[in-house]
């Protein structure tokens, strides 16, 4: 019996690490500029904790045959060893301040980077259960909003002022987000409501939209296509329905798509 449960814990830890290794379970792909640091930061995580917990596995099988009980020998044990308590728990921790570091490294150098000037703004407030989008449009200025003018029957879900003249070029849609390929994106991130969390998996971008907060995030989009803009933090009884498409276009494509939606 021990025996079994010995190799059961081994072939686990083998099986567990056989998946990553293989990638049978991976991330999605990975298409912005700024994603690549993030996902050499989680192989480095994963392979780390990956060796220690199989060590672990294999440890702990050992010391089960090792240490069974044998005829009528009742199984042995020792009580404590301080300098093997001292050795692995100095050791855990360099690894997980080490990691901590690196982590918020990468982290930092995405937050704070530099954007450019030829920057792409695009405004996301998320709602229960919707993203709405809006553009500038050709003047390059959001239009005033006020909150007494929401009406959603009507389209209006940020309360856009029609009387206001930067506002009769704005773009707004709902759930369908645009971008241009190869070009810095400015996302200003709010919330109607209560908080949400805009993630797309395949640009390696997650970040709340807290009621009352404009947060800035930005990406870089290399690879033309569909992807899904899911809200990852649960914010209602209908969360499961807040999805929304990101189209990342052509330059050219993309300033059509936006001209073809400005009303004057």
């Amino acid at each position: 019996m021990i025996l079994a449960l010995a190799l059961f814990f081994v072939v686990m830890a083998s099986v567990t690490v056989g998946i990553f290794v293989l990638r049978i379970w991976w991330l999605p792909e990975q298409v912005s500029a700024h994603g690549g640091a993030i996902d050499q930061q989680l192989i480095l995580t994963l392979t780390i904790a990956g060796i220690v917990f199989f060590l672990a596995q294999v440890a702990l099988s050992y010391v089960l045959w090792r240490f069974r009980a044998r005829g009528d020998k009742r199984a042995s044990y020792w009580h404590e060893n301080s300098t093997l308590e001292l050795t692995w728990t100095l050791a855990t921790a360099a690894l997980f301040v080490g990691l901590g570091v690196l982590g918020n490294r990468v982290w930092a150098n995405y937050l704070f980077s530099q954007e450019v000037p030829d920057v792409t703004t695009v405004e996301v407030t998320g709602q229960q259960f919707a993203w709405n989008i809006r553009y500038p449009g050709v003047d390059n200025t959001f239009g005033r909003t006020d909150p007494a003018l929401i009406n959603d029957a009507q389209a209006n879900y940020l309360g856009l002022d029609s009387k206001d003249k930067a506002s009769r070029d704005d773009v707004m849609t709902q759930n369908i987000m645009a971008v241009p390929v190869n070009r810095p994106i400015r996302v200003i991130l709010r919330s109607k409501d209560v908080t949400h969390s805009f993630h797309v998996p395949q640009l390696r971008v997650k970040q709340d939209a807290v009621p009352g907060m404009a947060i800035r995030v930005h990406f870089t989009a290399l690879r033309t296509g569909e992807y899904e803009i899911a809200c990852a933090e649960l914010c209602g009884m209908q969360h499961y329905k807040m999805r929304g498409r990101l189209l990342v276009m052509e330059d050219a494509d993309f300033r059509t798509w936006l001209k073809s939606r400005i009303e004057f």
